[in-house]
């Protein structure tokens, strides 16, 4: 399976991005998927995760009401939106995936699939 993550890229402040995670190869049907970020000099740590089902959750309270995540299974591709962006989400953006979605889904470890990332720059 391969993840393929874009979309990212350098917007001023208060300006939205889009990023996909489109997955592909030996593929298993509507994957769980989950948007990670790293910033320099930090841990990579979840921003939100998508089940297979559609049911969404949002980790970092610093993005609730800005970010949103959505999915097009005829695609296996899951979204991020980024609205009103701040300086500090600057940072790498990864995707991964599960068949299932992790019990510990904060926990990087439990995801089988990564994306190579893509980098999110904001500047003020």
């Amino acid at each position: 399976v391969q993840l393929q993550a874009s979309g990212g890229g350098l917007v001023q402040a208060g300006g939205s991005l889009r990023l996909s995670c489109a997955a592909s190869g030996r593929i298993f049907v509507s994957p769980a998927f989950g948007w990670f970020r790293q910033a320099p000099g930090k841990g990579r740590e979840v921003v939100g995760t998508i089940s297979r089902s559609g049911g969404v959750a949002l980790y970092e309270d610093s993005v609730k009401g800005r970010f949103t995540i959505s999915r097009d299974n005829a695609k296996n591709t899951a979204y991020l939106q980024m609205n009103n962006l701040k300086p500090e989400d600057t940072a790498v953006y990864y995707c991964a995936a599960d068949p299932n979605l992790p019990k510990t889904p904060s926990w990087t470890k439990a995801w089988d699939y990564w994306g190579q990332g893509t980098l999110v720059t904001v500047s003020s």
